[in-house]
């Protein structure tokens, strides 16, 4: 988090066309020994042992490049687009196999093939990556009251901002048996996903994820990102976080699993750390995956202070608050600054996200605090709204045939 937005933190926060893999161009790497079983509650791990990551041998450095003259920046005050992804899917075969999950995944996310022509689509439109801390900032204004202010972005010629953010980026159980990825984790000094193919065989790889694909992607465009900005996890706590169990049970823990809880929280603070290292930040998206709109403020209070006690410690202090199904609190945040909010704010939260048709934001004069919408590439949009994502794909050129024939409205 960039120093603008960490300086008004409250000192209360303390803390996926393919139809199948084969010959659709992805490079698998399969670990050594047989096919491993998912997980199937929380006191089980999708994460390999350490010692059982296999680590390469690095790669010569290559010779350093003439130096190129320094981009022209232009400062920037328009609208800063922001979209959203879930978790990608990577195996299609499993996700829209006609199970009880398969409606809901179609409509809610995007193939891993679907994604990656969404980013060459945006790069191609002239889109850069801008880290969300840096659109917002807090100051004191000359009565001495906080408030918030929108920043202008000095960004290279001929490029327009954009915000990527990723919810849910926990790794759910359900995910194992549905063609998600598993986890995340280092391999020679990168990220990468494991998890299982259709096969059962555990799959290490850069190209299944959505994290990964993007790091790739950042990689060989780096002019995609402005400062090296990757995009911001929006994590909830209930089943842990970035696929370590880190969660403690609401019906008590054993010293068994807490044993096992202390293991995954150590498993997972390198993962954090490389994240942050190269781009990444974080958010909450609340512990319980909660609805805002229709929850009591001790509910709401009482999941924000356990979000901040099990994931807050892990990823460290945020600003960024993202509501869970969009559901704006209090009767809704844009004509309202209501208890739930005011304590949002009080505990260090300065910009909110719901969920809306178009990039929206709001500077509330009221409070120090920020509310906008993100628009969301899924295949609910993919199947209705092609008119309204052009600006970013066109959903005829990366709509994935794998997806169930539920139809399409493109005309």
């Amino acid at each position: 988090m960039n120093h603008r937005m960490r300086r008004f933190l409250s000192a209360a926060v303390i803390f996926a066309l393919i139809t199948s893999v084969a010959g659709c161009g992805i490079t698998l790497q399969y670990a050594d020994g047989g096919p491993a079983s998912p997980p199937t509650s929380p006191e089980e791990t999708a994460s390999p042992s350490p010692s059982a990551v296999v680590s390469e041998s690095p790669s010569p450095s290559p010779s350093p490049s003439p130096s190129e003259p320094p981009l022209k920046l232009v400062p920037f005050d328009g609208i800063v687009e922001h979209i959203f992804f879930h978790p990608v899917v990577a195996y299609p075969e499993l996700a829209f196999d006609g199970d009880s999950k398969a409606e809901g995944i179609d409509k809610n996310m995007v193939t891993a093939s679907e994604y990656s022509k969404m980013l060459q689509s945006l790069y191609d439109k002239g889109y850069i990556l801008v880290d969300m801390n840096d659109v917002w900032s807090e100051y004191t204004d000359d009565a001495g009251v906080l408030r918030m202010k929108k920043e202008t972005l000095m960004l290279p010629e001929g490029k327009k901002p954009l915000i990527i953010s990723y919810d849910d980026v926990n790794y759910y159980n359900y995910m194992f048996t549905n063609g998600f990825t598993h986890k995340l984790v280092i391999r020679d000094g990168e990220i990468w996903s494991y998890g299982l193919d259709p096969d059962g065989k555990t799959v290490y790889s850069q190209e299944l994820d959505a994290i990964t694909i993007l790091d790739q992607f950042v990689k060989e465009h780096p002019d995609f990102s402005l400062n090296g900005a990757k995009g911001c996890l929006c994590l909830t706590g209930y089943e842990g976080i970035l696929g370590y169990r880190t969660m403690t049970d609401t019906h008590g823990m054993t010293a068994e699993m807490e044993a096992r809880r202390q293991a995954e929280i150590e498993a997972v603070k390198p993962i954090v750390a490389k994240l942050k290292e190269t781009g990444w930040y974080f958010g909450s998206h609340s512990w319980g995956h909660i609805s805002l709109s229709n929850s009591e403020f001790s509910t709401a209070k009482a999941d924000t202070e356990r979000w901040l006690k099990e994931v807050g410690t892990l990823v460290g202090p945020t600003a960024l608050y993202f509501y869970p199904f969009g559901a704006r609190p209090d009767g809704g945040d844009v004509r309202n600054t209501g208890p739930i909010f005011k304590y949002l704010q009080e505990k260090g939260f300065r910009v909110f996200a719901s969920v809306g048709m178009e990039s929206y934001s709001k500077i509330k004069t009221d409070i120090s605090a920020v509310i906008c919408d993100r628009m969301h590439p899924d295949g609910s949009t993919l199947r209705t709204q092609r008119d309204r994502y052009l600006k970013f794909y066109d959903a005829k050129l990366v709509f994935d045939e794998a997806r169930p024939d539920y139809g399409v409205n493109w005309d």
